[in-house]
């Protein structure tokens, strides 16, 4: 799945390299993020209007297609095809504030960055992505990327080393109760692991678990009964209302808080212990995660978010509900679908677009955001599933996928994993970050 860049999550660049830039404190349109959605709004303003004056605030020297980390993780792509630099994707014209962006100030329309002080805009596009919160879990700071504990998230490759070096018992895959970017692919994870050790002949050997804190395996009805029968197929032990709350890397144990209404009980054979007020113990010889995620603290900090952390945006314009030359897309977005660079491509055109109109007349345009968002549920090596649906978890297939034969993308295709592993990222750095509508 396309995701935001990780640029706000560590200090890629040193205080010597940000002074070396020269730049204007003024622009008409300032960004803030250099992942997917920043980029996007840039490129295609950049190629539909290229005199307007464009800022674009981003630490990073390195920009990931992470969408391809699932497969990175799974020993099908390498990791390197990932990355690209920062400035073979900004679009020429564009002047790159090579700095973090460390708080807001709307009503003097001025962002102040840690070295070069406060840039001032006409139109401001806040779209720094989420970051890592790895402390929100007790004990993952200290367990994550070590041993048998991973996450595509943060270190691919060492999940796919964790998973080569798995010979049985129990491999549990698991998320947190936070919004996650590409909320499909802990279980994505989950599916080809459990290929692998199919091919590798550990399947039997081995229990499986997928672990959430949601209540199903998926919420569009048309992709649910798809997800069943795969999980039937591995044999996974899936557990809804599982809130992980602990890790204890040392004796490999995770601890749930579980949130459901039915009676639990120990399980010696699969290593699982029911603890007081409803919490879970389970042992784990392999344990994938996901992290728990947030907006960026400057973003969280500020007086843009919502009861929630997010950017408070109306979610069909993306316009900030108070600051009307505010917009926000993307990740850090509040808006009430599944963070993935799928949702961003249908997002650009409508903030781009409304920012013209706002330009040219003062007004926005009645364009409306429709909640779109897609899933790759990479299903085994060599199968997909397509899920996209838009604000009410209505399945909204592309009919553009007719022209690939896939006549039902809810069902397991090997067409739609060549689009996975081949057309998307094609796609992805040769359109979209080329600011192509696709």
């Amino acid at each position: 799945m396309l995701h935001a860049n990780l640029s706000y999550s560590s200090k890629f660049v040193t205080t010597n390299q940000l002074k070396s830039s020269i730049m204007s404190k003024h622009h008409q349109i300032l960004i803030i993020g250099g992942g997917t959605a920043g980029i996007m709004v840039a490129s295609k303003i950049k190629r539909e209007r290229p005199k307007v004056d464009i800022g674009l605030i981003d630490p990073a020297d390195t920009h990931y297609y992470q969408p391809a980390w699932t497969l990175v993780g799974a020993g099908t792509f390498n990791y390197k095809k990932t990355a690209r630099t920062m400035s073979s994707v900004i679009p020429k014209g564009v002047s790159w504030i090579k700095d973090f962006a460390v708080s807001f100030d709307p009503e003097k329309n001025t962002v102040k960055t840690e070295t070069n002080g406060d840039i001032s805009y006409d139109f401001l596009v806040v779209a720094p992505g989420l970051v890592m919160e790895p402390s929100m879990i007790e004990g993952l700071p200290e367990a994550l990327g070590k041993g048998v504990v991973c996450s595509n998230y943060t270190d691919p490759e060492h999940t796919w080393k964790v998973l080569q070096n798995f010979k049985g018992g129990n491999a549990v895959f698991t998320q947190p109760g936070t919004p996650i970017k590409c909320g499909g692919a802990p279980q994505k994870t989950a599916y080809l692991s459990s290929d692998y050790l199919r091919k590798k002949g550990l399947l039997d050997k081995s229990n499986v678990f997928f672990a959430t804190p949601g209540t199903i395996i998926f919420g569009v009805p048309e992709i649910k009964r798809t997800l069943d029968k795969v999980l039937d197929r591995y044999g996974i032990n899936f557990r809804p209302f599982h809130k992980p709350i602990r890790i204890d890397a040392e004796n490999q144990k995770i601890y749930y808080q579980y949130t459901g209404k039915d009676g639990l009980a120990d399980d010696d054979k699969l290593g699982v212990k029911v603890l007081e007020d409803k919490v879970v113990e389970m042992h784990f010889d392999m344990l994938h995660l996901a992290p728990p995620q947030a907006a960026p603290k400057f973003v969280r900090e500020s007086s843009l978010v919502n009861d929630g952390g997010w950017v408070d945006v109306d979610k069909y314009t993306l316009q900030h509900v108070k600051h009307k030359n505010i917009f926000s897309l993307g990740d850090v977005a509040g808006l009430p679908t599944a963070k993935t660079g799928a949702a961003i491509r249908k997002q650009v055109p409508v903030v781009v677009k409304n920012l013209y109109n706002i330009i040219d007349s003062g007004e926005i345009t009645d364009l409306a955001y429709d909640g779109y968002s897609s899933c790759p549920l990479v299903t085994a090596y060599g199968k997909m599933v397509l899920a996209e649906f838009d604000y009410d978890n209505n399945f909204t297939p592309d009919p553009k996928l007719k022209q690939m034969l896939v006549f039902d993308s809810s069902k397991e295709h090997w067409r739609l994993w060549m689009l996975k592993k081949y057309g998307l990222p094609y796609l992805y750095w040769n359109k979209m970050m080329k600011g192509v509508d696709v």
